[in-house]
């Protein structure tokens, strides 16, 4: 009993197509870009949106809409590492 809960974790090897393996790293890389440019343009919009909330002097909840989108930065930034951690 006691054998077979030390057993060993099986490993398997990766035997993924080098062609499959370029094409997903190309979807990948351009899914990262484009949620980095998502996440620049929503500060930038954020931002711009505050600025002209203040110079009416209307207050507004961008503060909760600035939190989100430094949230989404955080998580497309860390998305990648994240995933290796957990699989390497």
């Amino acid at each position: 009993m006691i054998s077979l809960l030390a057993a060993a974790v099986p490993n398997p090897t990766r035997n993924a197509p080098g062609a499959l393996t370029s094409k997903i790293d190309l979807v990948l890389g351009i899914a990262a870009w484009a949620g980095t440019a998502a996440g620049v343009a929503g500060v930038l919009v954020t931002g711009a949106m505050m600025a002209i909330s203040h110079k009416q002097g209307q207050s507004s909840e961008h503060m909760s809409r600035l939190g989100m989108v430094l949230g989404g930065c955080v998580l497309v930034a860390t998305a990648g590492p994240l995933v290796q951690f957990v699989f390497n």
